[in-house]
């Protein structure tokens, strides 16, 4: 469902001259599995999320999403594809602050244009969020927002979710709420990649891999 073969990602450094973030990493996550991605910070655990996600081309190596190559795609035919194939989880939601949880759970349909109200009021209530659906992020406790940035990821029924700690902001009792959530996405078929500190995290995937810091 994901892989990469010795991807490598380098930028312009500020100073000049060039910082690799990425080094010749390989990796696969199959349908029907979570891994969860671990290392020190600067490792370079987000830039191959992105990588990952048909967000952030390589420098080098190939990479392959539910057997597409999504930067042998046209930019529009690319974001496309990732709209309908993956979906996001960023520690800080990024939700959109003007509108309610209804609104931003159907966010993707923007993307996608398929637009379900019954499916996001579905995923509102699976998350527990119904009698929040009128508020905007805002209002809500941290907990709530990362449920609503899950149920927004969800949305488009994607078959792979990144999530970049997802649990990072959370306290236990919301954490655990959305690791299940990730399982139980992984248990129907999809494939997960997350990226994590927190060693509970790890506990609940079926493979942790850990990057060195280059």
């Amino acid at each position: 469902m994901i892989r990469l073969d010795k991807v490598t990602h380098r930028y312009a450094s500020p100073e000049g001259g060039e910082v690799t973030a990425v080094q010749d990493v390989s990796l696969s996550v199959e349908a029907g599995k979570f891994v969860a991605l671990k290392g020190p910070s600067g490792c370079g655990k987000s830039t191959l999320l992105l990588i990952a996600g048909g967000l952030l081309r390589p420098t080098a190596g190939d990479v392959e999403i539910a057997g597409i190559e999504p930067y042998k795609l046209a930019l529009d035919e690319r974001a496309a594809f990732r709209a309908n194939t993956v979906g996001f989880v960023f520690q800080q939601f990024h939700l959109v602050p003007y509108l309610d949880v209804l609104d931003n759970v159907l966010a993707p349909s923007l993307a996608s244009g398929r637009k379900d109200r019954k499916r996001a009021e579905a995923l509102v209530e699976q998350f527990g969020l119904t009698p929040r659906a009128h508020h905007t992020p805002s209002a809500l406790s941290t907990g709530e927002r990362q449920r609503v940035a899950m149920a927004r990821a969800l949305y488009n029924e994607p078959k792979v979710l990144l999530a970049d700690e997802p649990t990072g902001n959370l306290d236990p009792e919301n954490g655990e709420i959305v690791l299940k959530q990730l399982v139980a996405f992984a248990d129907q078929g999809g494939a997960v990649l997350m990226v994590t500190h927190a060693s509970d995290a790890g506990a609940v995937a079926d493979d942790v891999i850990t990057l060195d810091k280059s």
